[in-house]
């Protein structure tokens, strides 16, 4: 089958689907209901549908409830896997875990615990996510920045600790306010790919001065200049793999970039908790040549 030709109107139809999708995962999302919206027959609808998102449309709907499913079941510490099933259109819990581990490899409760996201970015490399990441790349020229930093060493699921120490530092000191210092986080480690002992992680905050002999650990460092690839992430930095994949995945290869060798960064544009987690953006930052 060719491809179909992506020029701007077809586009904006099947963007209107895909919208409708993430607004109406508890309604009808039938082939019938969906054709209409994009103004084509149910005959053809599969088959233009597959080729522009990169999966059938049955698959794609699944996918997005066990995703929305996913996100309250780590967001919400009181949200049931009976809720999670009744709120991605499964019929029992037994019947939605049994999808679950089909697409993650792992129960819904194994994943609230300790969500593998190597597996989850694996499910959701399908070119429409690639194209939408690959739409909101940009090239900056970052200046040298100061920073005093708090450094985690230990599994990535104990890094809140870290930040809540960080915070109580930011606040106790004044040395770098909230309302007028960028925040920022440096992983030195991949957590998919390295052991929880080894994980290194540097919680920041933007600094003008010299850091004060404190008994925090916070010592100061510096973000070095530069070109940046820039990706915004929007939700729970907890997901953040999602927009940081596609980037070397699909976006280098064709990009014409190198990257230097220096570690990515996150600059944190919400304040928690006035922001819920779900709405934040987080700026990623990839080091180029």
């Amino acid at each position: 089958m060719p491809d179909l030709p992506i020029n701007a109107a077809y586009a904006k139809r099947f963007n209107a689907v895909l919208a409708y999708i993430d607004e109406n995962l508890e309604g009808d999302l039938s082939v019938r209901t969906l054709s209409r919206m994009a103004n084509f027959s149910e005959f053809h609808f599969h088959r233009q549908f597959s080729a522009f998102v990169g999966v059938p449309v049955a698959r794609y709907v699944q996918l997005m409830r066990l995703r929305g499913a996913a996100h309250r079941l780590l967001y919400l510490a009181d949200y049931s896997v009976l809720e999670a099933a009744l709120g991605a259109g499964f019929e029992s819990p037994e019947a939605f875990s049994r999808a679950f581990r089909r697409a993650f490899g792992m129960s819904p409760s194994a994943f609230r615990k300790q969500p593998n996201w190597q597996v989850w970015n694996a499910v959701f490399a399908i070119p429409h996510f690639s194209r939408s990441i690959i739409m909101q790349v940009r090239i900056v020229n970052f200046a040298d920045t100061r920073v005093a930093a708090l450094e985690h060493c230990g599994p990535a699921g104990l890094v809140n600790e870290s930040v809540r120490r960080f915070i109580d530092w930011r606040m106790q000191s004044g040395q770098s306010p909230v309302a007028s210092s960028r925040s920022f986080g440096i992983p030195f480690n991949n957590p998919d790919t390295t052991a929880p002992q080894e994980f290194r992680f540097a919680i920041c905050g933007e600094i003008h001065e010299a850091v004060a002999a404190n008994e925090a650990g916070i010592r100061e460092m510096q973000i070095a200049g530069g070109r940046y690839a820039v990706v915004r992430h929007v939700g729970s930095p907890d997901h953040i793999g999602e927009s940081i994949y596609p980037i070397y995945r699909d976006w280098l290869p064709g990009s014409g970039e190198e990257l230097r060798d220096q570690p990515l960064f996150f600059e944190y544009l919400s304040i928690y908790p006035q922001t819920p987690q779900e709405q934040w953006l987080t700026d990623i930052y990839v080091p180029l040549q």
